[in-house]
């Protein structure tokens, strides 16, 4: 039950939602949406497959800003000495972040993240952070702004069910290249309070190119880093993921 959930998640949705840029004239007060799904298959020597899909969405209207978005990847590949399928990924995202901005470029936030990955053994994590944020650079091509506050994580990895506080700090960065191409990267570190060996890092870049007016060709890395994974699992796990979208 628990996979086929799984299954129906990474057909409709994927991470990676990508970060829009400042208010525009022609987009304020609007839902700006997008979904995106890839698909990478192999056959012949190797047997594999690779599922990718996303939705995200946000406004900015007034003082208030508001994104949200939901991923999942599914994997498998096969082995050809005894026929075994063996998943090689399965991760469920989702994150909501809210922001009201006290003058042009300073705001405060409240964001919550939802994570489940198989694969790396964690069952879920949730991350509850509120904040404040500043805008160095906010214009309808460009923006760059960093974000600090307090967390809190409940997690269960490998059965261990625990939650505790941690530090957040994030910076993310948008570079509208022309009417029809677009990059972006983010950062974020979170280092539990109490144990600062016991850190998380998340990170993307990536880049998009319209091909229609409704559709576009969208390729990033994530990198997650976990400095104490479960036991028997690595602490790194990085993606890189192509995919079409479809803007709504």
């Amino acid at each position: 039950m628990k996979r086929n959930i799984h299954v129906i998640a990474f057909a409709t949705i994927l991470a990676g939602a990508l970060p829009l840029l400042a208010a525009d004239p022609e987009t304020e007060g609007k839902w700006i949406s997008s979904a995106a799904l890839g698909l990478t298959l192999t056959r012949g020597n190797s047997e594999t497959a690779l599922a990718t899909g996303n939705v995200a969405t946000s406004k900015k209207w007034d003082q208030n800003e508001i994104s949200l978005g939901a991923s999942a990847t599914y994997g498998e590949s096969k082995n050809q000495d005894d026929g075994k399928t063996e998943k090689t990924t399965e991760t469920v995202h989702a994150f909501g972040q809210y922001n009201r901005l006290f003058n042009d470029r300073l705001f405060g936030y409240g964001r919550i993240d939802a994570l489940h990955d198989d694969v790396a053994d964690i069952y879920y994590r949730f991350t509850f952070s509120p904040g404040v944020g500043y805008y160095f650079i906010k214009n309808p091509r460009m923006d760059l702004s960093a974000e600090v506050g307090p967390a809190f994580i409940y997690e269960n990895v490998a059965g261990d069910e625990r939650g505790y506080f941690t530090l957040r700090v994030a910076e993310r960065f948008n570079y509208k290249i022309n009417d029809r191409a677009r990059i972006w990267q983010s950062a974020e570190f979170l280092p539990q309070v109490d144990d600062w060996n016991n850190y998380i890092i998340n990170a993307e870049l990536g880049i998009e190119s319209d091909l229609t007016e409704k559709l576009s060709l969208r390729s990033f890395v994530q990198d997650t880093y976990d400095n104490e994974p479960a036991p028997g699992r690595r602490s790194n796990d990085v993606k890189w993921v192509t995919a079409i979208a479809y803007k709504f």
